[in-house]
């Protein structure tokens, strides 16, 4: 009996093995070819069983550490787009606020991004709210977030940078998104000094006063102390020493009315003042009457879904105030090819996600650039270039 139980051990044991191997191999092979039902029938839902902070930590350093496999699309000529005198090879970047230390770069840029921008980074280490402080509204493919920007420093995130450079054989274009320290006695001076720390590694900087999760940041988007601030970081972007000088853009608020899109372009019509592109939107600390789930009404920014239609309104206004002259980076809401072509139509000259990667994984960033180039191709245009505003005028 004793050798029949141990006989019957064994073939479970080997049965266990082989099925373990089985569902590696199964799964290994559906990550390999970036399956977007595996990823949204199982490697989601699976994440979704941890608290959303704890499961973009992990995010995090799977795409440090290379186990999410480089994308094998390949950018149709149709996405090719120069802005700045920079040359993106597709028009597709994760937000600000997704490798907010400057730790997945390499990473993120493999599955696809054109554009990686790190941050908000802030010149001292700070920790940021308290937890919980990030929410999913998963009825409604939304988050609501209060991290306050948590940030390891100014010196931390630039030896990231100059390894990933130094390291780097194939990449976008990496932007830098900066922030300030709750505690700083001047604002100002926590911006310039995140123009003097990143301007030569960054190929774009990035002034974020619109986060509504750090206490008066937002106020700095009205006429006067707008003004005040770029005239000083204009002035030190204008004044670094080498050439050429990283473009600076403006990160904007999705809820600002229409008499605060007219203060804000008069203001980046002062030569004094002049931004290189707008980025909109953040996030929103409005609760559409639709949405659902247990945490609709806690504090913080909204992103996702709901603020899709708010954030391309925002993208018209603001082409329109322009003349179409200021590039803008749209954001908020896209899961889709047809949605980041609704931005770009609206004046949008490149996008951004974040919310759809926590509902979707990696391969919605293929999805969206090969839908992409099907509704370019619809239309009859050739690039991304020759859609921008089509809406607008």
């Amino acid at each position: 009996m004793a050798s029949r139980g141990r006989i019957i051990f064994e073939k479970l044991r080997a049965l266990a093995i082989v099925s373990t191997g089985g569902f590696t191999t199964f799964s290994a092979l559906n990550i390999y070819n970036e399956n977007e039902k595996y990823y949204e029938n199982f490697i989601v839902p699976l994440m979704h069983k941890v608290s959303p902070e704890t499961a973009h930590n992990l995010t995090i350093k799977a795409l440090k550490y290379g186990l999410i496999p480089k994308s094998k699309f390949v950018d149709p000529p149709s996405l090719v787009t120069g802005v700045w005198n920079l040359t993106f090879h597709n028009p597709v970047g994760i937000a600000a606020g997704f490798d907010k230390q400057g730790d997945a770069i390499q990473g993120l840029f493999d599955i696809g991004f054109g554009i990686v921008e790190v941050g908000s980074v802030t010149p001292l280490p700070q920790p940021g709210n308290e937890k919980p402080r990030v929410f999913r509204l998963a009825v409604d493919e939304a988050i609501i977030n209060r991290y306050g920007f948590n940030s390891e420093g100014h010196e931390t995130v630039y030896k990231r940078i100059l390894e990933f450079k130094a390291n780097s054989k194939s990449r976008g274009c990496l932007g830098v998104n900066l922030g300030k320290n709750k505690t700083s006695e001047s604002l100002i001076s926590d911006y310039v000094l995140g123009v003097q720390k990143f301007g030569e590694v960054a190929d774009y900087l990035v002034i974020n006063v619109s986060s509504p999760n750090t206490p008066g940041l937002r106020n700095w988007q009205s006429k006067s102390n707008l003004k005040q601030l770029l005239q000083e970081v204009v002035t030190t972007r204008n004044n670094l020493a080498f050439l050429p000088h990283p473009p600076l853009l403006l990160k904007l608020s999705a809820d600002l009315s229409y008499d605060e899109c007219k203060d804000i372009v008069d203001v980046i019509n002062d030569p004094k003042c002049k931004v290189d592109g707008l980025i909109i939107s953040n996030t929103s600390i409005q609760r559409p009457a639709t949405l659902n789930g247990d945490h609709v009404e806690e504090t913080g920014g909204l992103s996702g879904k709901p603020i899709a239609n708010m954030s391309t309104s925002l993208i018209k206004t603001f082409y329109k105030l322009t003349k179409g002259k200021v590039p803008i980076v749209g954001v908020g809401g896209i899961s889709s090819g047809q949605d980041a072509y609704e931005k770009i139509k609206a004046g949008a000259s490149l996008v951004q996600i974040y919310s759809t990667l926590v509902y979707h994984g990696p391969p919605v960033v293929t999805k969206i650039k090969r839908e992409l180039d099907e509704c370019l191709r619809r239309d009859g245009f050739k690039s991304v270039a020759e859609a921008v505003g089509k809406d607008a005028r």
